[in-house]
């Protein structure tokens, strides 16, 4: 299964018209219906979260990016030339979501805040945490959260 995976995120990847980040890596979200594992780039440098995904116009299930703000801080995000509506997932140090901003508006330049100081903020293809039951509270496992 994982060279499965293996493959799979190579071919993501190398697809043309691909803006990459930095890196790509695993994922997990421990939710009340199972644990859902996904294909994250990171965005770490302060071009990469400014890009983020932006000018995609596509997002497959089961990917997504996520940024990497390095300190606990209140987050603002917006929607400016991303054409795919997506759902945001703001996390604490600690790995617990905080908050999911759901089906986020396409090319908007309405602020979308964390509320509350967060590390990181997973975006995900739109209606994703809806369909798999996401919620605050869950644990997001990365090497990034401390345990």
């Amino acid at each position: 299964m994982f060279g499965l995976l293996a493959l799979a995120l190579l071919v993501w990847a190398g697809a043309p018209g691909r803006a990459a980040a930095a890196d790509t890596q695993i994922a997990e979200i421990a939710s009340k219906t199972g644990v859902h594992v996904f294909a994250v780039e990171m965005a770490t440098t302060d071009a990469e979260r400014s890009r983020g995904l932006m000018h995609r116009r596509s997002l497959p299930a089961g990917h997504g990016m996520l940024f990497d703000f390095k300190q606990d801080q209140v987050i603002a995000m917006w929607m400016r030339n991303t054409y795919i509506s997506l759902d945001m997932i703001f996390i604490r140090s600690d790995g617990t979501i905080a908050r999911i901003a759901e089906s986020t508006q396409p090319l908007s330049e309405r602020i979308i805040s964390s509320g509350v100081p967060v590390r990181a903020v997973l975006e995900v293809i739109a209606g994703t945490a809806r369909r798999l039951g996401l919620a605050p509270g869950d644990r997001v496992a990365h090497a990034m959260f401390r345990r």
